[in-house]
């Protein structure tokens, strides 16, 4: 019996492509040449394995949250709450202007300037701000638990708090504001939390 057919291409580097096209063009911007050619595949073959533009978004997106949720594992471990709103809120600063990526965050720019062909990109990329945001409220509902943050502190807003600034940050960097702007925001942000923490 025969091995059956190899796949024509390494499906993981070709989403690491398709996700900086994506990440730097936005999903209307991002057209089937563009990806095609960063993939190194063509079109039939692009539509044989994701079904379509969207699927091969919804595919790179499971890509860019499988390594984000590596990252917010390392600063969700931070010993206390403010620990963890730092580790964020720089880690943010950093990420969004490393020159190994493109600028700001994939979650933010694939969104910007969708049409009505495709009303479900900003919701799937909506989903999955609101992980990230819920595994912050996750984790300060134990410091809570703890007493490691205020009796009248309120995690739901701090982690919505937090994901709004990373969210802004996010499309300052897209306009190419640099890494020590992003990390005075991040420093104001974080005496803010710290405020709201001891609540």
């Amino acid at each position: 019996m025969g091995m059956g057919r190899p796949r024509a291409f390494d499906a993981d580097a070709a989403l690491d492509q398709a996700m900086e096209v994506f990440w730097r063009h936005g999903y209307e911007g991002a057209t089937i040449a563009q990806l095609t050619e960063a993939m190194h595949i063509n079109p039939p073959s692009l539509y044989a394995a994701f079904g379509s533009k969207e699927g091969l978004l919804k595919a790179a997106l499971d890509r860019y949250t499988e390594k984000r949720d590596s990252w917010m594992e390392q600063v969700l471990s931070s010993p206390t709450a403010r620990d963890v709103a730092e580790r964020f809120l720089m880690g943010t600063a950093d990420a969004h202007t490393d020159p190994a990526n493109p600028p700001g965050c994939l979650l933010v720019q694939g969104g910007l300037a969708c049409g009505t062909g495709s009303a479900n990109v900003p919701f799937e990329l909506a989903a999955r701000r609101a992980h990230t945001e819920d595994q912050l409220r996750e984790r300060f509902e134990r410091a809570k638990a703890e007493n490691d943050l205020g009796d009248n502190a309120d995690p739901a807003a701090l982690a919505r708090y937090l994901s709004a600034v990373t969210a802004g940050m996010g499309v300052m960097a897209s306009s190419r504001i640099d890494r020590d702007a992003l990390r005075e925001i991040a420093m104001v942000s974080l005496k803010a939390f710290e405020e709201q923490s001891r609540g």
